[in-house]
């Protein structure tokens, strides 16, 4: 007869968080807050910090103001400058970890690889890198800025020269004299082009769209001010609430006036003509649609930068990568030693939505087939459970999405605090309510700026925009302020003798 299998117990906790970026972090600090202690969270690296810890090129930062891009309930008084660094942001995620004791809930070197719930024991079942677990709760806090894209550019892949991705940064590569050649215009390539243009012999930029820039006006913050935020702090809650009023005006313009956009786009014009003497670059780097249809990135530096002699700003299309060269589609052949792609990142096409099941086995990339949706940005008919930080229509183009987050936050938690009170096994979203949300997101950016022609990565295959919140922040908040039972289907836990949680076959209302 066969030896009776070991039984091995796969670890089991009441919430999962999948990422230590700026969203998962926060969604432990305020589970913490409100008396949680059992969670786990789950990283694919070796440290905290997301797009912070994984973006160190260089001159990256932060292109919303310190005091507004921070926690509410972890605020840093001793930000240095009016837009914060990369190392000083992921120096105040690690600081948030220590302060609120998380490293013991953090699995290290644990990448998500599936992730699939079980109807029969009301539980997700995920298979990390390095281990299996089982929880009641999955908060997925993988945001949209953490898997590179890299251009489908006929012979990229026989290039023999350095090549890599602006969130991969080679620091071990010196590019001193290199010809050079940065694909893409990007939030991240107006930061590390200035950086990066004295050093190299040539720098090719290729861009195919011109971005609007208005001026960063980027300044130190004092010490006196900084103790003044240390001493008292709501004067510091004061400047960030000033900050985010003036913030919020950006809503105004983007979804319910785009008209107003003229006055900004006044601004960059002139901003443009401040900086670049010449007439032909100038036309050249002159924006052609709408001011805010594609993200408004903010530089006091790369005009200048792109302005000097070592600098070729070339507009036309890259017909095919040679192993030294590069060829444009008017058939020019341009040398490179080095590619960098600045070219941004699946946020319409998550990879890790492809390792998520939910009912009947059902892929979320599946279910998102259609388009990318999902209810309040926040939870998908046929997964029970799952929560997502920053998901669909959470996005923003005028301020902070740490306001955002903070609103999933409280949503998320008192519906913790419902299943808890309810005794409910799993909760999902009813699907007529999320095609209803998602039919109205969809019919409140009709007329916004941001589907006025231009192609952006707000937007999905199908030319939804799906990334973004149509309208102000503080709208968003008061929709996620208390969780709306009705809208969801919930299964009633049972408590057996041996005090194991099943669920129950009927299925209700949260109410």
């Amino acid at each position: 007869t066969a030896m009776p299998q070991e039984q091995h117990t796969i670890p089991h906790t009441r919430i999962a968080i999948l990422g230590t970026g700026f969203s998962g972090l926060g969604m432990a600090i305020r589970l913490k807050q409100q008396g949680y202690e059992d969670f786990l969270i789950l990283e694919r690296a070796d440290d905290v910090g997301g797009t912070w810890r994984d973006n160190t090129y260089p001159g990256c930062a932060c292109d919303v103001p310190s005091h507004l891009y921070s926690f509410s309930f972890a605020l840093n008084p001793n930000w240095s400058r009016a837009y914060s660094t990369q190392p000083e942001i992921w120096a105040y995620l690690r600081a948030c970890v220590d302060r609120y004791d998380l490293r013991p809930h953090i699995r290290w070197n644990s990448e998500v690889l599936a992730s699939r719930w079980d109807d029969g024991d009301a539980r997700w079942h995920i298979t990390t890198s390095a281990g299996e677990y089982t929880a009641d709760i999955s908060i997925s806090g993988q945001g949209p800025l953490s898997e590179p894209a890299i251009p489908a550019i006929p012979g990229l892949a026989s290039f023999a020269g350095a090549l890599f991705h602006s969130a991969q940064w080679d620091h071990t590569h010196d590019l001193a004299g290199e010809r050079v050649a940065v694909i893409g215009t990007g939030a991240s390539a107006i930061q590390f082009v200035p950086q990066i243009q004295p050093q190299v012999g040539q720098l090719d930029l290729y861009m195919r769209t011109p971005p609007w820039i208005i001026p960063r006006n980027d300044h130190d913050i004092p010490p006196w001010r900084q103790a003044l935020f240390r001493a008292l702090p709501l004067t510091q809650r004061a400047v960030r609430g000033a900050i985010y009023a003036q913030r919020e005006i950006g809503a105004l313009a983007m979804v319910y006036r785009p008209a107003m956009m003229a006055s900004a786009a006044k601004e960059a014009t002139k901003h443009l003509a401040t900086q670049v003497a010449d007439p032909a670059l100038r036309a050249q780097l002159t924006p052609t649609y709408t001011m805010g249809c594609k993200r408004i990135l903010i530089s006091d530096d790369f005009y200048p930068a792109v302005a000097q002699p070592n600098v070729a700003v070339i507009n036309t299309s890259i017909r095919e990568i040679r192993p030294h060269s590069i060829i444009t589609a008017d058939g020019q052949e341009r040398p490179v030693d080095t590619i960098i792609c600045a070219t941004g990142f699946h946020v319409v096409d998550l990879p890790i939505a492809e390792r998520i099941q939910g009912h009947g086995g059902q892929t979320l990339a599946g279910a998102w087939q259609g388009g990318v949706e999902a209810y309040l940005g926040t939870t998908i008919a046929g997964f029970p459970n799952l929560f997502l930080l920053i998901g669909p229509n959470t996005g923003l183009g005028h301020t902070s999405m740490v306001y955002m987050m903070e609103s999933q936050y409280n949503y998320i938690i008192d519906a913790l605090r419902v299943m808890e009170r309810q005794h409910l096994a799993a909760i999902e979203v009813r699907p007529q309510v999320q095609a209803d949300y998602n039919a109205e997101m969809q019919q409140r950016l009709k007329g916004t700026v941001w589907l006025t022609g231009c192609k952006s990565w707000y937007l999905d295959a199908n030319g939804r925009n799906s990334t973004l919140w149509p309208g102000f922040t503080f709208a968003y908040r008061r929709r996620t302020r208390h969780f709306d039972g009705a809208s969801y289907l919930a299964k009633v836990a049972v408590t057996t003798s041996a005090s194991t949680s099943s669920v129950a076959a009927a299925s209700t209302a949260a109410e």
